[in-house]
């Protein structure tokens, strides 16, 4: 009697997120398994717990940087084997591995003789159905704690995938560390022209951040930081003001009003940016704001936000 090892992988073409594969073998029937693509978000979520009830359940994960070091098929192929590595170590009983796609990625591997490639065998095979839906529910939840750490984005709706809404982010926020900067869309994004761009605005940048520091300063705001980064989110200028910490995005425009960039989504990043500050000095208060200089290096708006 066959018994199975099913293995799919999830997230082989988003622009940003981890390579998710995940591994099933069935202890008992499920009903309703299917492609994960074919099924509604609730349907995917209360089967992906059915699933981690009645089966021997394994997910490889590669990290966007992961693929941009090593390439598609290379990761394809370790996150493979770091599920299947996950299964054996719950010592299921299986005598046949089907892998959905048409490649091998155990091919060099003692396992590599038990497998068969079959297309679309998410939608044909109960086994691999279920690893499709436990890597698609695991990638979806982490896309959308992400969203908590990359606001603006909306990681949350797209899940890493390219849409118009996630270009549209793309340009206003540049890409963070979650983005696969080796595909085509992102290098595009990101690539050749506008970084020569941006390389010649740096100094004007620079310059306005100058203006707007000096401008707090004959405010009376002592200045405490400048540009403070974490992976995550930077700051502009932390300024300090009778007990009060004020969180400053810096916005120069040779023409036009620099503020209109202030949207409610990076209004959120701001917010998170200074929670994050706020960590290592958690009595203090604190006002998110922001400064509009001109192509003259002159402040024509201080705005306190919140």
């Amino acid at each position: 009697m066959k018994k199975l090892l099913g293995i799919d992988e999830v997230g082989r073409g988003p622009w940003a997120g981890p390579l998710v594969v995940g591994a099933c073998v069935l202890r008992e029937p499920i009903e309703g398994l299917n492609d994960s693509k074919k099924l509604t978000p609730k349907r995917r979520k209360k089967l992906a717990t059915e699933i981690h009830e009645k089966a021997y359940c394994g997910l490889g994960w590669v990290s966007a940087a992961e693929l941009d070091k090593l390439g598609l098929s290379a990761s394809l192929r370790k996150a493979c084997r770091e599920a299947v590595k996950a299964i054996q170590a719950q010592k299921p009983e299986f005598n046949e591995i089907i892998i959905d796609g048409t490649i091998n990625f155990l091919s060099d591997t003692p396992l590599g003789k038990y497998v068969a490639v079959l297309p679309k065998a998410d939608a044909l095979v109960p086994e691999v159905s279920a690893a499709s839906i436990i890597a698609k529910v695991a990638r979806d939840n982490y896309m959308i704690e992400l969203a908590e750490h990359f606001p603006g984005y909306g990681f949350e709706k797209h899940v890493g995938y390219g849409t118009a809404t996630h270009k549209a982010a793309l340009l206003e926020l540049g890409p963070c560390e979650e983005h696969r900067k080796s595909f085509r869309p992102i290098a595009e994004l990101i690539g050749s022209k506008p970084q020569k761009i941006a390389a010649k605005n740096v100094t004007d940048g620079r310059r306005g951040e100058e203006s707007a520091a000096d401008y707090l300063e004959r405010l009376g705001h002592k200045i405490v930081e400048r540009n403070w980064k974490t992976k995550w989110c930077e700051i502009d200028i932390v300024s300090e003001k009778d007990d009060v910490l004020y969180f400053s995005e810096v916005k120069y425009r040779k023409r036009g009003d620099g503020l209109d960039a202030i949207t409610p989504a990076k209004q959120k990043q701001m917010r998170f940016a200074a929670e994050m500050y706020l960590q290592k000095c958690p009595s203090k208060s604190a006002r998110l704001a922001a400064i509009a200089v001109n192509g003259d290096y002159v402040v024509t708006d201080f705005l306190v936000l919140e």
